[in-house]
């Protein structure tokens, strides 16, 4: 078996799409609420509102107005919005107001049109596309005051050009600002709906990624999840640390699969995990109960197709004495270790099985030691930063960019990885990113 089964390599495609879960303690995160009003209010609102959190307990500071009437339950989620919407949104701003402000365009375009030519071409008979287009964007009402205003610019039209056929054409003009009027309502219905499913989504997600701590003894922790998610379908990347007796231990992984069938088999690992890493004091033990709840869940709710659901998992712990870490890899990328400018990738000598896959290929665990000494930085990553793609194809060189970081704090780890990332793939992630960053401080 590989040391690295990705569910992406094994053939299963996943979606594209963005940032998305809401601020938690000791992560910089993506918002999915900030995600949802961009999509259906345009991006002037969120990119004015994009910020970073750096407050201790990710505070995330207020949210703007809009959304607090949107959603006053959920205000705390929107009110912050890491850079990766931001950098897509910025790229189409500049023609949203344009696109926007479409159906006054047309209404002047048309009205110029017929008063500047021969009654005969008529162009005034354009004028019900107007209040169409506006349905397709506007509200109500912005929408009717359009479909009147293009009715009074025909019957000014008509007292110029008596034979224009005006109430034939004013009358058209009425039937569609009725209808575009109707059929903006159910647009707008329609949006708020989705808006409240995908909200509830979020707060699935937050089932799995609860807050964790910036800080345990000596040992700094930061965190960075973005959901390629687009259509309120969330991902199962998940992680956890824990501080037990036998020192902190940390699990990060990735269920093969979208939506809320693999957020609900990344709790089922995670809720074991944070049971199993306080009781077992071996951590090959830990992975037994990670893949019994795994395939439990997946028995009680059967996946969809023939294929099966399955998980790729890293376990490590790092004893309270410190030195060294150990590493128990379930088919999950590799850690990368930076020590002393040196990079280091934390291969397994024999790779453990996947969650779900041990009753089919063995349960065959193995724990490897590695040396982890004050300053080392740790990072921890699900495949989806590996394989992010630049436009020309290429993956993202993940152990050539960490191995030219200098020492660095956690948070600023992540931010720059998020940053760059972002720049490489242009800003289009096609699967989900998770991502711990580990630094051991001097006791």
């Amino acid at each position: 078996m590989p040391a690295y089964s990705s569910p992406r390599r094994a053939g299963f495609a996943r979606s594209e799409g963005r940032a998305v879960r809401p601020k938690r303690a000791g992560s910089l995160s993506g918002n999915l609420g900030a995600s949802l009003l961009a999509d259906s209010f345009g991006p002037r609102w969120i990119a004015g509102s994009a910020r970073y959190d750096t407050r201790p307990g990710g505070g995330g500071g207020g949210p703007a107005p809009f959304a607090r009437a949107l959603c006053p339950h959920c205000a705390h989620t929107l009110g912050s919005v890491i850079e990766s919407g931001r950098l897509r949104l910025r790229r189409h701003y500049g023609r949203g107001w344009l696109v926007r402000l479409s159906p006054v365009i047309l209404t002047v375009v048309i009205a110029s049109l017929a008063y500047g030519t021969p009654r005969e071409m008529a162009f005034s008979r354009l004028l019900p596309a107007a209040p169409a287009l506006a349905a397709a964007m506007w509200p109500v009402l912005p929408t009717v005051l359009l479909g009147t205003v293009c009715l009074f610019l025909m019957i000014g039209l008509g007292f110029l050009f008596p034979d224009l056929g005006t109430w034939w054409t004013a009358a058209g003009i009425i039937a569609v600002t009725v209808a575009a009027a109707y059929g903006s309502h159910v647009r707008l219905q329609r949006e708020r709906t989705l808006f409240q499913v995908r909200l509830v989504a979020d707060a699935a997600q937050q089932v799995v990624l609860s807050p964790m701590p910036h800080r345990v003894g000596n040992i700094e922790i930061e965190s960075l999840y973005l959901a390629a998610a687009a259509e309120a379908r969330i991902g199962g990347d998940f992680y956890e640390v824990v501080d037990t007796p036998f020192g902190v231990r940390l699990l990060i992984g990735d269920v093969r699969g979208k939506g809320l069938p693999a957020v609900g088999a990344a709790a089922a690992i995670v809720n074991a995990f944070r049971e199993a890493a306080y009781g077992e004091i071996d951590m090959v033990e830990v992975a037994r109960r990670l893949d019994a709840s795994s395939t439990r869940y997946n028995a009680a709710f059967a996946p969809d197709g023939p294929m099966e659901r399955f998980a790729t998992a890293l376990l490590v712990e790092i004893p309270r004495e410190g030195g060294r870490i150990d590493v128990l890899n379930c088919g999950h990328p590799p850690p990368l270790l930076l020590n002393r400018g040196k990079l280091r990738v934390l291969e397994s000598a024999t790779p453990s099985p996947l969650l779900s896959l041990a009753e089919l290929i063995g349960d065959h665990y193995t724990v490897d030691t590695f040396d982890f000494t004050p300053g080392d930085l740790l990072l921890l990553y699900t495949d989806g930063i590996a394989e992010a793609r630049a436009r020309d194809g290429e993956f993202f060189p993940l152990a050539a960019w960490m191995g030219r970081q200098p020492p660095t704090p956690p948070r600023e780890l992540l931010t720059a990885l998020h940053g760059d990332l972002l720049s490489y793939s242009r800003g289009r992630l096609d699967d989900d990113i998770a991502a711990l960053a580990v630094r051991l401080c001097e006791p």
